[in-house]
């Protein structure tokens, strides 16, 4: 691909995010067009229909959450680095609850299992660190924190969940995983 048009699909990408999370289900494309600086035309040479444009936003999601994970186990502070992860992932599942949404309603099935259940070994490494240096209780066990994580995200879909709620939840999340005391 080249470049120039490789440019254009990272800028109709991140338009996209925002217009489906400010318009929620019925953003057009025709607005992602216009936020990104391009002819619709060109958003259907990258995406021929919405669906496209929604897995493609879904892949970027992905390879962010993976991204994400990859840095917080190279550079993160151990103490804290699991935590992080939690919180970054429940705010992108928030953001992209619309696209989340249409891809279900084009009768595409988007487990938040699936994506989560292929980070198994990241977030066993965050864990397994963050117990290492007292952090985290050391007889929590992957499944319980993948199980707590999945809940997290499930939660960052419904309608309801604002920014205050999915902090406070993380919160008493949280406060079960640390040591007492």
């Amino acid at each position: 691909m080249r470049a120039d048009a490789q440019r254009n699909r990272a800028r109709i990408l991140t338009a996209a995010e925002e217009v489906f999370a400010d318009g929620g289900p019925h953003a057009s494309t025709e607005e992602v067009a216009r936020r990104a600086g391009v002819a619709v035309g060109t958003v259907f040479r990258h995406f021929p229909t919405k669906a496209d444009l929604l897995r493609a936003l879904m892949k970027r999601l992905l390879q962010q959450v993976t991204d994400d994970a990859a840095d917080l186990i190279a550079h993160g502070d151990p103490a804290t680095a699991l935590f992080d992860f939690f919180a970054r992932l429940v705010e992108r599942t928030a953001a992209n609850r619309t696209v989340v949404i249409l891809l279900a309603a084009e009768g595409m099935e988007v487990p938040i299992t699936g994506p989560l259940g292929s980070l198994g070994d990241a977030v066993g490494e965050l864990l397994a660190e963050g117990q290492g240096v007292g952090a985290i209780r050391p007889e929590i066990r992957l499944d319980e924190t993948m199980a707590l994580l999945t809940s997290a995200c499930q939660g960052a879909l419904q309608g309801g969940w604002d920014h205050d709620l999915r902090r406070r939840t993380l919160d008493i999340m949280f406060a079960g995983l640390r040591p007492s005391g």
